[in-house]
């Protein structure tokens, strides 16, 4: 039984704690939040202690961490964590600055714990499929890939100002994404952004529609489109073209159900929030995490997937501000 402890008690740790309440050879033994009411409410619904941050990485009797906490609290976790020999389950982005996490893939390294970083995307059912079918070269070798993401509207001001702007917190899953799909490293990256959906966007220094082209040293290349606003729900789709045909994974809806009139054909909306969207990724990637503990040979992000994805993030920001190109280094 992998012993675990859960810091953040908010809206992701309550979805990683409903999946592990659901799966064998796992259990929460404790949970720690800034809010007690939050800690104490979901250590009632698993059966857990309520401890400090402090007491849950340094106890004997957790054998993994989930960090779920905010982003500016994790590399003190993380070293913590990989100093008291728990593997380590992190939410995206691993820390705000490259040279972090540098550090902490150091850390990591010679510690030997095992790091997870939850790029939840890559265990979505369908774009996991997409991915295993280009892997088989069903449609040859990879040409262009359109990534598209967008939000049904955009998050409170107070959230944009800590986010690190729309390419550290919201594009980040799509440049992971990218390089999940590809298979092979970018070396150049231009980024465009403007501010349409709310001028106080603007105004705290961020911008709310983006677009980056990323290139790979063989010529191959990769479109991310980003909005915080779409009029129709959670938009998130896929499209890979290659030598021999295309790949696309659509949107999923409310229903499957469509009906045909006079009036033409209409179907049901997007599923609307990105919870209910990536349910089945969400168990998908927490069950790849303890399969990972359990030894079985599982395919997984770790932290150097999370610095590179970070990577890339700042060389977007930079491109957006600069207006020029970025080469990327290896």
């Amino acid at each position: 039984m992998i012993r675990i402890g859960l810091l953040g008690c908010g809206r992701i740790g309550q979805v990683h704690a409903r999946t592990l309440r659901a799966m064998d050879g796992a259990r929460i033994v404790a949970v720690a939040d800034a809010v007690a009411d939050a800690a104490h409410a979901l250590a009632s619904a698993t059966g857990a202690e309520v401890r400090s941050t402090e007491d849950i990485l340094s106890a004997k009797d957790v054998d993994a961490v989930i960090i779920g906490t905010p982003t500016d609290t994790h590399f003190d976790q993380i070293r913590l964590a990989s100093e008291g020999s728990k593997a380590i389950f992190c939410e995206k982005p691993v820390d705000m600055s490259v040279g972090n996490i540098r550090t902490l893939v150091e850390d990591i390294r010679k510690s030997g714990v095992a790091f997870f970083t939850a790029f939840n995307r890559r265990f979505d059912p369908n774009f996991a499929a997409l991915q295993a079918r280009l892997r088989d070269g069903e449609i040859g070798a990879i040409e262009l890939i359109q990534i598209t993401s967008r939000d049904p509207a955009p998050p409170p001001i107070s959230y944009i100002e800590s986010s690190g702007g729309i390419f550290r917190d919201m594009m980040i899953h799509d440049f992971d994404m990218a390089r999940f799909l590809m298979g092979e490293e970018f070396s150049h990256l231009s980024a465009v952004g403007s501010c349409l959906v709310d001028p106080e966007i603007g105004k705290a220094g961020d911008v709310d529609t983006a677009a980056v082209t990323l290139t790979t040293a063989s010529g191959r290349i990769c479109t991310i489109t980003n909005s915080r606003r779409a009029a129709y729900g959670y938009d998130q789709r896929i499209e890979v073209h290659g030598v021999k045909g295309m790949l696309r994974a659509e949107n999923i809806l409310e229903t499957s159900v469509e009906v045909a009139t006079e009036a033409g054909f209409r179907r049901a909306p997007t599923m609307h929030f990105f919870l209910e969207r990536y349910e089945a990724a969400y168990a998908a990637e927490m069950k790849a995490f303890i399969d990972m503990l359990n030894g079985k040979d599982t395919a997984v992000p770790g932290i150097e997937d999370g610095l590179r994805a970070q990577i890339l993030a700042d060389a977007a920001s930079r491109s957006r501000e600069t207006g020029m190109p970025v080469a990327l280094e290896d």
